[in-house]
């Protein structure tokens, strides 16, 4: 007995109509569960341009433009300017991170670990002091 190549096409093409409203619907918004961050799902790394004031200690960093790849052209003040070793941009889903590492002026590879938090406009993370290898919480408010 010979088969036939129509059902088997046939049900691929059920099956595509079963899904075809939910494509055209497009992707379902963005939940919140307890306990989840407030984040945009749509932020983009380029918010993060500005200058950044610690609210413990007033340091300040100061992104003046994003660039491809999320590399950061960025100075840090203390209050003297400080070049970064490294300053970068990325996201993991819709959080919007940013990493600088300082290697100048005593700093010894100590780093700023942040994330962009859209509901207070502020960066907030962790400080590693590489020369003391400790941490501290942090936030920067734009300025």
């Amino acid at each position: 007995m010979r088969t036939s190549g129509v059902a088997p096409l046939l049900g691929l093409l059920l099956g595509v109509a079963a899904i075809l409203p939910a494509i055209a619907q497009g992707p379902a918004p963005a939940q919140k569960g307890p306990g989840s961050p407030s984040i945009v799902a749509n932020t983009d790394i380029a918010l993060l341009k500005g200058t950044w004031v610690r609210l413990e200690g007033g340091y300040v960093i100061a992104i003046k433009s994003v660039g491809p790849g999320g590399a950061l052209e960025a100075m840090y003040f203390n209050p003297n300017s400080l070049p970064f070793a490294k300053a970068q941009a990325s996201r993991d889903g819709a959080t919007v991170r940013a990493f600088f590492e300082l290697r100048a002026g005593g700093y010894g590879g100590s780093t700023y670990d942040l994330t962009y938090d859209p509901a207070s406009d502020r960066l907030k993370g962790i400080y590693y002091q590489a020369v003391a290898k400790q941490k501290f919480e942090v936030s920067f408010a734009r300025k």
